[in-house]
């Protein structure tokens, strides 16, 4: 392990080097499956036979939020590549430990601005389904609400998805704060 100058790679910096390659695969890959089942519910959800005013009302939140799922991959990827140039035995190539804190601290705010995106996504579609419930069983809000149709598998995908969505950014979340304890330590 020693570097051309002489020089062993510490094993301070080894254990966060691995954890960084570690972590960036398993977010990696945790977040591309949940993520391309979100987006393909999602989707079969907006080719469905919901009414439009409903499918903008869930896509408004739903669509960003499954857009930073792909940059949360994206981003796990980083980590992996963090990961290797902080493997390097020459000190001068090896990132310093400010830009660790930095790329973790982005991660963390993609989860979390995903996470919200998600969240409001999962409200606006919830609203409407509500409605839908209380419109097909005894309870009545008032005689000023149109009547509207059951609730369908349809519907269910769009909640569904978004709570694949909600998973897929906790996963990163999740990653970006343990990578965080460990630069920490």
């Amino acid at each position: 392990m020693t570097g051309e100058l002489g020089y062993a790679l510490p094993p301070a910096i080894r254990r966060i080097a691995a954890n960084f390659r570690l972590c960036g695969w398993i977010g990696l890959w945790g977040q591309v499956v949940v993520g391309i089942l979100s987006t393909l519910t999602f989707t079969t959800f907006l080719m469905g036979g919901e009414t439009e005013s409903f499918k903008a009302t869930a896509s408004l939140f739903a669509t960003p939020a499954l857009a930073l799922v792909f940059v949360g991959v994206f981003w796990s990827f980083r980590y992996v590549l963090f990961g290797r140039k902080l493997a390097t035995d020459n000190p001068d190539l090896r990132p310093k430990p400010k830009d660790a804190a930095r790329i973790v601290r982005i991660g963390t705010l993609i989860a979390l601005v995903g996470m919200g995106l998600s969240i409001m996504g999962a409200e606006a579609i919830i609203g409407p389904l509500l409605i839908k419930a209380f419109d097909q069983g005894s309870v009545r809000i008032g005689n000023n609400i149109p009547v509207v149709d059951s609730i369908t598998a349809g519907d269910i995908l769009s909640v569904f998805s978004v709570i694949n969505a909600t998973f897929t950014h906790f996963i990163g979340l999740c990653i970006s704060l343990w990578l965080q304890f460990i630069v920490n330590r």
